[in-house]
C-alpha cells in the first residue's frame, strides 16, 4: 500500500483502485487546524485530478474520535481580520471532499462533532460504529456550522429535524444516529473502517466513467423538481452511453466474464 503525506496531518493511502484519506493528527483529535485545512484540500485535489481512483475512504487514526471539529484552541487567538482570511481556507477544505468527482465513504467512529460531522455529510455514504457520537454544536459557542452542515443535515433527516438538532446543539449516539439517518451504516465497535474500505472496494469493482457520472447526476439533480432531475441524469447518461466503459461492460455482462474497465 503506498501512502503519500499532505503536510503534517494528513495522508492518502492507495490499495488498487481504493484511496484512504486519513486525518492523522491524534494529539488534537483531530481538529482541524489552518493548516490541516489546507492539507484536506491539497489530498482532494490531487485525489480528483488521479483517474486511477474510483472511490475514496475518509478515515481517522485517533482510536477516540473521527474529528471534534474546528481547532477551537486556534480559533481563540484569531483577530476579526485573521479570522476572515482564514474562512476561504476552512472552506475549501470542506468543498474538496464534497466535489470528490468520485464515490466517497465516511467510516466514523467516536466523537464526529460540528466541522467534524461536515467532514463525514460531505460524503457519499457515512459508515458508522457504536461508538459514534455525532453532531452539530456550533450554536454552543456562538457560531453556525460552516462547513456546509445547514444545507446537508436537511437533504439526510428533513428541514425540521435539522432545525431540531442544529438550534439544540445536541450530540447523538450512534444507535438514535443511524435511526434518525444521520449516519448510513452501523458496524460494531472498531469495525467502521473495515466496513468501509470493503464498501468502497465493491464501489471500485465498477465502471470507474459510471461511477464518475451517477455521481454527478445525483448531486446535480438533488433539490430540482422531476422534470429538471431528468434532464440531469439524460445528460449523464449521454457522457457515458458511447464510452469504452459501457462497450466493455456491455461486452462482459454477454460473454459471462468479469469486465476489464478502459476507464474512458
Amino acid at each position: 500500500m503506498d501512502e503519500q503525506r499532505y503536510g503534517e496531518w494528513v495522508a492518502v493511502r492507495r490499495d488498487g483502485f481504493v484511496a484512504e484519506l486519513v486525518l492523522d493528527r491524534p494529539k488534537a483529535m483531530n481538529a482541524v487546524s489552518s493548516e490541516m485545512a489546507r492539507s484536506i484540500a491539497a489530498a482532494c485535489a490531487a485525489l480528483a485530478d488521479d483517474g486511477s481512483v474510483r472511490a475514496v475512504v475518509l478515515t481517522s487514526t485517533h482510536e477516540r474520535a473521527f474529528c471534534v471539529g474546528a481547532d477551537l484552541k486556534e480559533r481563540n487567538s484569531f483577530s476579526d481580520a485573521e479570522m476572515m482570511r482564514h474562512r476561504p481556507v476552512s472552506r475549501a477544505a470542506y468543498t474538496a471532499v464534497l466535489e470528490l468527482p468520485v464515490p466517497a465513504v465516511a467510516a466514523v467512529h467516536g466523537f464526529a462533532l460540528g466541522g467534524g460531522y461536515e467532514l463525514a455529510l460531505s460524503c457519499d455514504v457515512i459508515v458508522a460504529d457504536r461508538t459514534a457520537v455525532v453532531g452539530l454544536p456550533e450554536v454552543s459557542v456562538g457560531v453556525i456550522p460552516g462547513g456546509g452542515g445547514t444545507q446537508l443535515l436537511p437533504r439526510r433527516v428533513g428541514a425540521a429535524r435539522a432545525a431540531e438538532l442544529i438550534f439544540s446543539a445536541r450530540r447523538v449516539p450512534a444507535e438514535e444516529a443511524h435511526a434518525l439517518g444521520m449516519v448510513d451504516e452501523l458496524v460494531a465497535p472498531g469495525e467502521d473502517r473495515t466496513a468501509a474500505l470493503e464498501l468502497a472496494g465493491r464501489i471500485a469493482a465498477n465502471s470507474p466513467v459510471g461511477l464518475r457520472a451517477a455521481k454527478r447526476a445525483l448531486r446535480l439533480g438533488h433539490g430540482l423538481d422531476l422534470r429538471a432531475g431528468l434532464e440531469v441524469e439524460d445528460a449523464g447518461w449521454r457522457t457515458i452511453a458511447f464510452s469504452a466503459d459501457r462497450a466493455e461492460g456491455v461486452a462482459a455482462f454477454n460473454e459471462k466474464r468479469t469486465p476489464d474497465w478502459p476507464g474512458e
